[in-house]
């Protein structure tokens, strides 16, 4: 029997370059484990008896026991079959692991169709939990692209792909003591998702440069693989992708300096992201201008950011009636047209990028000034919502790093078309809209701008868009114009950067049938920092934490609900750039320490995890001595007048030291209204404000955020 592992063994290791590390673990585990792994194909069960050492015995479903093409290998390995649906083979189970032994099971009772985790079975846990035994988590990559998955039409498979074996630390599952029953169940299959997610997370390579993932990504899925095109359709393969960028950052560099910050003033469009990953070959950060700041805002972000060079395009200035910025920006930096760019490019260029992308890895090498992970690879601005914009430096790791927790938290899939009609220069519309999917093998769909209500649903319906990202306001929008068919084939809708309505959420669910995700994040987390899922999805809340994620709360004086949160992970930035200080690198710290990053926001966390967000620090006013959330009084107001946007402001008071103002687009603000209905939702008189504003429209910046600054200068003129 040992004679046929051992050529089975070795069997295994030449046709699929098997790779194992983290052996040590098993030793350190004891004799009492429980072995869980991640299921990809019909080959792991075999993966994990040939190369994982000592006696293990594996739980395997009754029919895939009896199973005739497995009773052959079955042979090999101790076997302890199991009936999901009779709870006495749990009990045998756990007393069998008691009795000190080591058993192998794959927690989600089924190979992935989706090429991620799918659901966690409570009973593995309970397991653990009962057997007090070891979880010595196991994750296998490789084996998913092979025939024997069940991932077929999803991924680009073939017959032998290296396939890689990684054992992580042993860890306990102990829900709280005084959980008891079913509850206690629930908990301990709660707790070994978690483990089984932070090991996808913690076993995923994020650590490379935005170029190499994207060699990465046309290696997996095919150098003919689509992967964006815009309004212009002319659809981009990773080898057009690679190859055009070469040939485009060529001419780039000889404009440019090594490491240099160069603007890009473009829109959501493919030769925008050809213009970035052409930056990103030859070893350039690019630095993406908010162009809806107007003037003076982009001037102050290239003094900030110290920028020599801002590349555009004519076609752009003129269609975004930009004309006024763009002169103002020639007086302070050099304009690089891209026209003028495109119209040198040879037939020895094309030749020589064709050639590049043929090695690319050795290319990159030569071209990218030796680039490493930890880099800077972008700077973005913060909208200046309440305040100053700032320039955000992220890295590369940044970046793949939180590509990677919303990749291992969410089924997307190479057959997944996503509508990112969200800015570039903003980093939900970089990262999740782009990033995400052109590293994964998704298509991404450019559409220029998020405020065509009627055009983006057309688009939609017409490109089959399966997985869609904008903001309340936008996804509002489009709710109001759209065909309850514009969006037959959307999964999934994740919204961030503001908060999402219920309305939204009803009319979304109700006319087209789609359930909203709402996420949490900030520019300098790259930016997700918490979303929900298909799998852990709580209405009201942000969602959990991604993986790889550490947080604390503080205390906040004057606020009984909540903690001031407090970040730290590989998507934390790299530092800001300040204005008062242009080109400085100040890097995120605090009284926690370096790398803590303090998003200002007071939020609460429920016991399975649910962020909630309360409100920013600073979005609280004092009135009457009393703490009062800007953001919850917004929101009861919108309780009560969904058709249209308000927005609450604080304006300094003599006898309260701060009163509430109602910015509103709603024509008929009855205070006698809003107070009897705030009685109704049980809060007291001092969150109901007194004054009102009435606008036609509230004021937004280009991200769909409501803009802050321009409401309350717009209140302090109106109540003057």
């Amino acid at each position: 029997m040992e004679l046929i592992k051992t050529l089975l063994r070795r069997l295994l290791k030449r046709l699929y370059k098997v790779e194992v590390s983290g052996l040590e673990n098993l030793s350190l585990a004891g004799d009492r484990v429980l072995v869980v792994a991640n299921h990809t194909s019909f080959l792991d069960a075999a993966l994990l008896a040939m190369f994982l050492p000592g006696e293990l015995t594996f739980a395997i479903n009754t029919q895939v026991a009896n199973s005739r093409w497995l009773r052959p290998v079955l042979k090999l390995v101790k076997v302890f079959p199991m009936d999901p649906t009779n709870p006495l083979s749990t009990k045998s189970l756990i007393r069998y692991v008691q009795q000190n032994n080591k058993a192998v099971i794959f927690p989600e009772g089924r190979i992935t169709v989706t090429g991620t985790l799918m659901k966690i079975y409570d009973g593995t846990g309970l397991v653990a939990d009962k057997a007090d035994a070891m979880v010595l988590p196991v994750r296998i990559d490789g084996a998913q692209y092979t025939p024997f998955s069940r991932l077929r039409g999803r991924v680009r498979l073939r017959w032998f792909p290296q396939i890689r074996l990684t054992v992580l630390p042993p860890q306990k599952v102990h829900p709280p003591a005084e959980v008891r029953g079913r509850a206690r169940r629930q908990q301990a299959g709660k707790c070994l998702a978690k483990i089984m997610t932070d090991m996808m997370f913690t076993t995923t390579r994020f650590h490379s440069t935005l170029f190499e993932a994207l060699l990465d990504a046309r290696s997996t899925h095919g150098g003919g693989h689509i992967v964006m095109e815009d309004i212009e359709r002319k659809p981009y393969s990773y080898n057009k992708l690679v190859t055009a960028s070469f040939v485009l950052g060529r001419k780039l560099a000889h404009l440019t300096q090594a490491r240099e910050r160069v603007g890009l003033l473009l829109p959501s469009t493919c030769p925008t992201m050809l213009t970035f990953m052409g930056l990103q070959a030859w070893g350039r950060v690019p630095a993406m201008l908010n162009f809806t700041v107007g003037a003076q805002g982009m001037l102050s972000a290239c003094e900030t950011a110290q920028l020599k060079r801002v590349i555009t395009s004519r076609r752009f200035i003129q269609l975004g009636r930009l004309e006024a910025a763009a002169e103002a920006l020639e007086k302070q930096v050099e304009l690089v047209y891209l026209e003028d760019i495109a119209a040198q490019i040879t037939l020895p260029d094309k030749l020589s990028g064709a050639l590049n992308a043929l090695f690319a890895r050795s290319a990159l090498r030569r071209f990218s000034t030796r680039a490493t992970p930890d880099d800077p690879a972008v700077v973005l601005f913060t909208s200046g919502s309440e305040g100053t914009p700032k320039g955000v430096l992220l890295s590369h790791t940044n970046l793949l790093a939180n590509r990677t927790q919303l990749s291992v938290c969410i089924d997307f899939s190479a057959g997944d078309i996503i509508l990112n009609a969200l800015p570039l220069f903003h980093s939900f519309g970089l990262t999740a809209g782009t990033l995400l999917p052109l590293l994964s093998g998704m298509k991404v769909f450019f559409y220029p701008s998020p405020l065509h209500y009627r055009i983006v649903p057309e688009i939609a319906y017409d490109i089959n868009a399966t997985v869609m990202f904008g903001t309340n306001t936008f996804l509002s929008g489009y709710a109001r114009f759209a065909h309850p068919y514009d969006f037959y084939s959307v999964r999934y809708v994740f919204a961030g950067a503001e908060k999402l309505h219920e309305e939204t959420r009803r009319v979304w669910s109700e006319k087209f049938g789609v359930r909203i995700f709402e996420g949490y994040g900030a520019t300098e987390t790259s930016p997700v920092l918490a979303a929900n899922t298909p799998i852990y999805n709580k209405p009201g809340s942000v969602g959990q934490l991604l993986p790889g994620i550490e947080h604390q709360l503080q205390d906040v004086p004057g606020v009984d609900e909540g903690g001031r949160l407090f970040v730290k992970g590989p998507n934390v930035m790299l530092g800001y750039l300040l204005n008062d200080n242009p080109g400085q690198l100040v890097p995120p710290v605090c009284e926690l320490g370096e790398g803590w990053y303090d998003t200002g926001d007071i939020v609460t966390i429920d016991t399975d995890g649910f962020v909630v967000i309360r409100g920013r620090a600073r979005r609280f006013a004092k009135v009457a001595g009393e703490m009062v959330s800007l953001t919850a009084v917004e929101e009861l107001v919108g309780r009560l007048w969904p058709e249209v946007q308000h927005a609450v402001v604080a304006l300094p008071d003599k006898q309260k030291g701060e009163q509430l103002v109602l910015v509103t687009e709603h024509a008929d603000v009855q205070r006698s209204e809003l107070l009897a209905f705030a009685r109704e939702q049980g809060v007291g008189e001092l969150s109901v404000p007194k004054k009102f504003v009435t606008v036609s429209k509230l004021p937004l910046m280009g991200t769909g955020k409501l803009d802050y600054v321009t409401i309350q200068k717009l209140a302090v003129e109106e109540l003057a």
